[in-house]
């Protein structure tokens, strides 16, 4: 089950063609992270391996809980082996995360486990506040806010990614204040995972997503577009509140409606269109002068979280994206990560 979770095997253990693995992107960014801090890229595996441990555990645990029975184009791990042993395999894996950063050696591995455990119950904290969001109604004073969405999104996107980041610059040597910073960028970076991410949730294209047009507006799923407009207050967000309120399942005149509305209230322009920016300070700030190898590095990372901020392959139909691929911007030590693909707005 681990390895059909990972993307390595199919149900039953038959090799896979390693379509279904994922992006790999915490991983990587512990070892930039290293990198950039003047270590050599080995000192992060530890924790390169740790974190995505623990994204694989909490994806099995978050499709239990969210009732998702496809993803990467496949049967999640409950809808093909059963709900309890993907909840044991979820254990599993979380608990050899824990085992394999404690065995890390040097000098650090006790703080480095100490920040992991306090990732996870950031993670558990956001994955709690992202079902209570979900129970609340769409209107009126219980309506859930677009800031308070935002404070979710941070806890259980951003929690692991600055992990990742900050873990891969404490084992690599880096002093405190870099490590602060580096986990305060992957916190900023998991916000526009999740911005793009609810784009494509609503007008992805089917053959990237894996998922249908519109199915998070058919599952009637709280994301930020929806809640933008439905913060309007206008003629055309109560229209949109009726149909999410409505207890008849949508249909796809239905839902392509929904879009319609989400898209007329201008909720998928600020800050959806627009590059998001990723503020960390200059080296200089921090109290160190990067190496040349950490100049790469950090050139690479920048780069390397454009894409995973969905630049490249995030798949938007309707919304136009921008130009280039993976274009970086810098100014005074500021790295601007484009929401949609990577480069210039059209």
């Amino acid at each position: 089950m681990a390895a059909f979770s990972l993307g390595w095997c199919e149900v039953g253990g038959a090799p896979s063609d390693g379509s279904r693995e994922g992006k790999g992107v915490r991983q990587a960014l512990a070892v930039l992270c290293a990198e950039a801090a003047g270590a050599p890229p080995d000192s992060a595996v530890a924790a390169a391996v740790a974190v995505e441990l623990v994204h694989t555990f909490s994806l099995l645990h978050d499709d239990i809980m969210d009732g998702d029975g496809t993803r990467r184009q496949r049967e999640t791990v409950w809808k093909a082996y059963g709900t309890g042993p993907a909840v044991l395999a979820g254990d599993a894996l979380l608990a050899l995360a824990v085992q394999t950063l404690a065995e890390a050696p040097g000098p650090l591995t006790a703080v480095a486990v100490g920040r992991l455990s306090e990732t996870l119950s950031g993670l558990a904290r956001g994955q709690a506040e992202d079902l209570l969001l979900a129970a609340r109604p769409w209107t009126g004073p219980g309506a859930v806010r677009t800031d308070e969405y935002r404070a979710m999104a941070e806890l259980k996107t951003g929690t692991l990614l600055g992990c990742a980041a900050a873990l891969g610059g404490l084992l690599g040597g880096a002093p405190e204040p870099v490590v602060a910073a580096l986990d305060r960028a992957g916190r900023h970076l998991g916000v526009a995972f999740q911005a793009v991410d609810d784009l494509l949730g609503i007008w992805g294209d089917p053959a990237v997503t894996g998922k249908p047009v519109h199915s998070d507006l058919r599952e009637r799923k709280k994301t930020y577009p929806v809640l933008a407009a439905l913060g309007r207050d206008d003629r055309r967000s109560a229209e949109l509140a009726g149909i999410l309120d409505s207890p008849v399942p949508l249909d796809e005149a239905g839902a392509l409606r929904a879009a319609a509305l989400v898209e007329a209230c201008g909720a998928v322009t600020p800050p959806w269109r627009k590059r998001v920016t990723i503020w960390t300070p200059p080296a200089s700030a921090c109290g160190v002068r990067p190496s040349p190898r950490a100049r790469r590095a950090r050139s690479r990372c920048c780069s390397d979280s454009c894409s995973a901020a969905g630049c490249d392959r995030a798949g938007i139909r309707r919304i136009g994206g921008c130009r280039g691929r993976g274009r970086r911007h810098r100014r005074r030590g500021e790295v601007r990560v484009c929401a949609t693909r990577g480069g210039r707005p059209r």
